[in-house]
C-alpha cells in the first residue's frame, strides 16, 4: 500500500493492484509496477494500467506538496520507477536524470536515497569541435535511460566535457548509483566503423532500450543541424561493454534524433532516421529500419521502408520521425504493423513483417500542419485502437488553433485505416501517455502543458472530453520541456521538471 503524503487536496488513498504498461493491440497485460524505460515499454506505447485513475477519481488529481524531490539541472528524460517487490515499497526507487549529468534515486516520500554526478556537462554551442548550434545548454543526459531489472542496472548516455566532448554510456548500480566495472563506454573511441563517430556534433535525445543482451543507444544531431553528424544506432553488449557494434547512415545528417528513440517488438529493434544531406541516389535517409542483434542491418527491402518522396523530404529538411511503434492489430491485413510519423504532419503505417523498401506505406493520414516530433501514445479501449499525439494546425472540426492534442482511431481492415477521432488541449503539450483501470476501460490521455501553462491535463481517451482541467493554484509546475512525458507507477503520475520531480495523486 502506497501512503500519500502532503497532497494539496487532502489525498490519503492507496494504490490498487500493480500497474504496468501494456502493448496496444495485445490481449495480455504485463504484471509488476516497474517503469523501466521511455513510455514504460520497448514499444513506446505509453499505455498504463492503474486502477486508481478512474475518470471520476481523476477529476480531483492534485500535486503532492510534501513530495519535494529536487536535483540540479533541467530535465528532458522521463523519470523511471523500480519496484523492489518488498513489503510497503520500502526499496522502491523513482529515478530522475538531468542535463547537469546528475542522476538521483528517490524513495516514495521524495527523500534522496543516492545521487551521483557523472561529469561536467558540455557547454553548447561548441564551435571549436564542429557543433556551432544546439538548444540545450549545458548538454548532459537527454535521452531517457533504461533499467535492466534482472541485474538491477541503470544504463544511460551522458555528454561530458573532459578535454573535449565525449558521449559516455554508463551502467549504474541501482543499489547506490556506483558505476559498474567495465563502464562507462566512450562511444567516440569504442565504436569502430568506416564512418567516424564524432562526439561533439552528435546528440543523444532518443530513449534507450534493451534487447538480446545489448543496450541500444540512438544518436542524431543538435537543433540547427550543424557539423558532421550521422544517424547512429550503437549496440553495447551488457556482458562485454568495451566491444560495441553500430550502424551509421551513409548519408550525412539523417539523425535518429527523436525522443522516442529505438523500439522493439521483442524479436527485433526498430529505428527511424530523418532527412539527410540531399543526394541524387538514396543513402539511408528518411528511413524506418529493422535491426538484428548488435544493430545488424541487412539492407534488404524487407528490413526498411522509405517514402517515395524521400528526395523532396531531404531537399526541404522535412524529417521522417519516430518512434517506430509496433502494433498488433487482429483482424487486419497485415496484422503486424509499425506506426511512424513525419515533420510533414503525416502518420504512416507499414507492414512490420515486410517493410517493403522505397514505396507507398500500408496506410497514411495527414493530421497536422506542423511537425510531429513528440512521442505519441498508442492504446486500445473497448471502442477501438487509438493514437494520441501532439500536432498543431490540425483539421479539428471546430477550427480551433489551440487544440494541440489529436486523437486518431486505427480501424482493422485490408488494409487498415486511420481517421480523426477527437481534438483537445488548451495550447502546447508535451508527449502524452494513457491510463485505463483494467487495460481497456475508462481511458484517460494525460499530457503536460509543457512550455505553456505547466499543468497536468487529462482527456477521455475515446472522445477527448476534459477529465482533469489542470487543478488549482497549487497544482502548477515550473519549467517543463516540450518533449517531457509523464510516467505512472503505484497510484501516482510523475513528471520531471527543471530541478524537481513532481508527483500527482487522486483524492
Amino acid at each position: 500500500m502506497l501512503v500519500v503524503v502532503g497532497c494539496a487536496c487532502g489525498n490519503d488513498s492507496g494504490s490498487g493492484p500493480p500497474a504496468q504498461p501494456c502493448l496496444a493491440g495485445s490481449a495480455t497485460l504485463e504484471t509488476g509496477s516497474s517503469v523501466l524505460e521511455l513510455h514504460g515499454s520497448p514499444t513506446r506505447a505509453g499505455a498504463y494500467v492503474e486502477p486508481a485513475f478512474s475518470q471520476a477519481a481523476a477529476a480531483g488529481v492534485c500535486l503532492e506538496t510534501d513530495f519535494t524531490a529536487t536535483y540540479s539541472g533541467s530535465a528532458f528524460a522521463q523519470p523511471l520507477f523500480y519496484d523492489a517487490g518488498d513489503a510497503g515499497g520500502a526499496g522502491d526507487l523513482v529515478i530522475a536524470a538531468s542535463e547537469d549529468n546528475v542522476v538521483t534515486a528517490f524513495d516514495l516520500a521524495g527523500t534522496t536515497k543516492w545521487q551521483v554526478t557523472l561529469g561536467t556537462p558540455q557547454p553548447m554551442p561548441n564551435p571549436a569541435e564542429g557543433a556551432n548550434c544546439g538548444d540545450i545548454d549545458p548538454l548532459g543526459i537527454t535521452g531517457t535511460p533504461v533499467i535492466d531489472p534482472t541485474t538491477r542496472t541503470l544504463y544511460l548516455d551522458a555528454m561530458i566535457s573532459d578535454g573535449g566532448a565525449h558521449h559516455r554510456v554508463f551502467a549504474l548500480s541501482l543499489a547506490d548509483g556506483s558505476t559498474l566495472p567495465g563502464w562507462p563506454v566512450d562511444v567516440g573511441t569504442a565504436v569502430t566503423s568506416p564512418i567516424p563517430f564524432l562526439p561533439a556534433p552528435q546528440n543523444q535525445r532518443g530513449g534507450l532500450t534493451l534487447h538480446d543482451g545489448h543496450v541500444y543507444v540512438p544518436y542524431g544531431g543538435h537543433a540547427g543541424d550543424c557539423g558532421d553528424y550521422h544517424g547512429w544506432i550503437v549496440a553495447i553488449p551488457e556482458a562485454d561493454p568495451q566491444h560495441p557494434t553500430a550502424f551509421a547512415t551513409a548519408a550525412g545528417q539523417a539523425g535518429a534524433w527523436m525522443p522516442g528513440g529505438v523500439t522493439s517488438d521483442g524479436s527485433n529493434v526498430f529505428a527511424v532516421f530523418g532527412n539527410g544531406t540531399p543526394t541524387d541516389t538514396w543513402a539511408q535517409a528518411d528511413m524506418v529500419a529493422r535491426f538484428g542483434s548488435g544493430a545488424a542491418f541487412s539492407g534488404s527491402a524487407s528490413d526498411f521502408w522509405v517514402p517515395e518522396n524521400w528526395m523532396t523530404l531531404d531537399s526541404e529538411d522535412v524529417d521522417l520521425t519516430g518512434p517506430a511503434m509496433p502494433l498488433d492489430l487482429p483482424g487486419s491485413t497485415p496484422e503486424h504493423l509499425l506506426v511512424s510519423f513525419g515533420k510533414d504532419g503525416f502518420i504512416y503505417m507499414t507492414d512490420r513483417d515486410d517493410l517493403g523498401g522505397i514505396g507507398a506505406p500500408v496506410a497514411t493520414l495527414g493530421v497536422s500542419l506542423s511537425a510531429i516530433i513528440n512521442t505519441p501514445t498508442l492504446y486500445t479501449t473497448a471502442q477501438g485502437t487509438y493514437l494520441a499525439l501532439r500536432g498543431t494546425g490540425n483539421a479539428c472540426s471546430d477550427g480551433a488553433d489551440d487544440h494541440d492534442l489529436i486523437g486518431v482511431k486505427i480501424t482493422p481492415g485490408s488494409p487498415p485505416s486511420m481517421s480523426f477521432a477527437w481534438c483537445a488541449g488548451t495550447g502546447k503539450v508535451g508527449s502524452p501517455i494513457e491510463t485505463t483501470v483494467d487495460g481497456t476501460n475508462q481511458a484517460i490521455v494525460w499530457a503536460v502543458g509543457a512550455e505553456d501553462d505547466e499543468r497536468l491535463h487529462g482527456y477521455d481517451g475515446d472522445t477527448g472530453a476534459v477529465v482533469f482541467a489542470g487543478g488549482g493554484a497549487g497544482d502548477a509546475m515550473t519549467s517543463t520541456s516540450r518533449f517531457i512525458t509523464p510516467m505512472v507507477a503505484k497510484g501516482r503520475i510523475y513528471v520531471a521538471g527543471d530541478g524537481r520531480l513532481y508527483a500527482f495523486t487522486v483524492p
